[in-house]
């Protein structure tokens, strides 16, 4: 018996302590409910419950006879602004002028995203909710602003949305390089050497402007950290970056950009420090700015 099985035996044999002593004191059942984390329709604990010992079986009869076993689906866009009323009252001494519910059904819309809710069920988990709002709380903080701002709270769903199948690979820290393009996202010649051209003079642009950029805020950067977005994988289809011929990539957090290419079929971002400049953007490239899934834009 591991020692997550003697937890939970341990835990149980303390509700039905706590339930028999209850009745004996206050002359009548004492009812509690437990809650533990599931997934798909397995029912946690039920392998201990189903035990044939006298213990289990006791436990057994005293749940009840018609539901035994519940599930929370979510929370509706009700129950979405009673939790923001609450974390209103929780945050009031950091925020004196907190006011979350004027955003509940804004909130409960983006957290309802087929990303965050794939079955469709109109349910919002807590989870959700609660990164979400503390991601903007959080960035509020650090602006020493005493209320939250939509922009922030749209932001924080959206990086929800972005992230939500992200793998960002842990590694020691390391100098941002330029990877070349392989064959695969070699641009491919169509209507002649005129369309090669033409691809090739967009690349040397943005390359150009790269450098320059880079030439710039070396020493704005050089003491600074690296931005969030380093050496994480970028979610984009392999076919679709290939099938693109477009190899720059826009960082999400600073805009920064940088040549990508495939290493075992993964597309990592790397190292880099968080762009200053505040030169647009133009050429053509992989963004997924004000998106809710990378797209090629520009050029």
């Amino acid at each position: 018996m591991d020692d997550a099985h003697d937890l939970s035996m341990a835990h149980l044999m303390f509700i039905k302590e706590v339930t028999d002593q209850g009745r004996l004191q206050y002359d009548h059942p004492l009812g509690l409910c437990l809650v533990a984390a599931g997934r798909g329709n397995t029912i946690p604990l039920k392998v201990t419950l189903d035990q044939p010992d006298p213990t289990w079986l006791q436990f057994r009869r005293r749940f009840d006879k018609v539901e035994p076993f519940c599930r929370i689906a979510g929370h509706s866009s009700e129950e979405v602004r009673d939790i923001l009323a609450t974390l209103e009252t929780v945050y009031q001494q950091l925020f004196p002028q907190l006011n979350l519910r004027q955003w509940a059904g804004t909130i409960y819309t983006w957290l309802t995203h087929p990303v965050l809710d794939p079955t469709h069920s109109g349910r919002v988990t807590m989870d959700n909710l609660m990164k979400m709002v503390t991601i903007a709380l959080e960035w509020t903080y650090e602006a020493q602003e005493t209320n939250v701002r939509a922009e922030r709270l749209k932001s924080a769903a959206e990086l929800l949305v972005l992230r939500h199948d992200t793998l960002r690979i842990i590694d020691g820290a390391g100098p941002s390089v330029e990877v070349p393009l392989t064959d695969a996202t070699k641009p491919t010649r169509t209507n002649g050497t005129e369309r090669e051209q033409e691809t090739v003079q967009e690349n040397e642009q943005q390359n150009t402007v790269e450098t320059v950029e880079m030439a710039k805020e070396q020493g704005q950067t050089s003491t600074s950290p690296n931005c969030t977005f380093s050496k994480v994988v970028v979610s984009i289809d392999p076919k679709r970056f290939a099938d693109s011929t477009v190899a720059v990539v826009e960082c999400p957090d600073c805009s920064r950009t940088r040549s990508l290419s495939p290493v075992k079929g993964v597309l990592q971002f790397p190292p880099h420090k968080p762009r200053k400049i505040q030169t647009p953007v133009t050429g053509k490239r992989w963004s997924a700015q004000g998106k809710t899934d990378w797209d090629v834009v520009g050029g």
